[in-house]
């Protein structure tokens, strides 16, 4: 049996609490990166993955000057095209807005992260060393240890350049 379509579509007032609920639940409702901290993440602008009419994933993001940054991307269920649905939808919403580059930053611990970006044409152009470590202070929540038993210390980096 094939699975159903993804439908991607913007984020809207009405799925704030259904965001504010998913992304606390998976201690994501505040996020750092490159030593900013966004306090209520669900409150960023994005797009909804829906599926069959459920809610299956979401990537929040901010436009500062010609830049678009990925500031969250989750897909609930995975290897279902969901995280890739949104990720395309993030680089042509930075395509509509004229960006030189969409980035985001993951941690030196999510290995499965780091294929999948590069896996869809996203290079690493830096490494944030002990960002994480120093990021501490602004939110002592981050875990000492991630995925796969890695210490979580450092930042990376990707980014997608956009054609001007």
């Amino acid at each position: 049996m094939e699975p159903q379509t993804v439908l991607v579509r913007p984020v809207e007032d009405s799925d704030r609490d259904w965001l504010r609920e998913t992304l606390a639940q998976a201690g994501h409702l505040r996020i750092l990166s490159r030593g900013r901290l966004t306090e209520d993440a669900s409150k960023l602008d994005g797009f909804l993955a829906e599926r069959a009419g459920t809610k299956v994933g979401y990537s929040l993001m901010r436009i500062e000057n010609d830049e678009l940054e990925v500031v969250a991307l989750e897909a609930l269920t995975r290897r279902q095209g969901i995280g890739t649905a949104l990720l395309a939808a993030a680089a042509d919403e930075a395509r509509k807005a004229r960006c030189a580059r969409a980035w985001l930053i993951t941690t030196n611990d999510n290995l499965d992260a780091v294929r999948f970006y590069q896996r869809r044409g996203w290079d690493l152009v830096a490494l944030h060393r002990d960002a994480i470590t120093a990021g501490r202070q602004l939110k002592p929540e981050i875990p000492e240890v991630g995925d796969y038993g890695l210490p979580i210390r450092h930042e990376l980096e990707f980014e997608l350049l956009l054609p001007t």
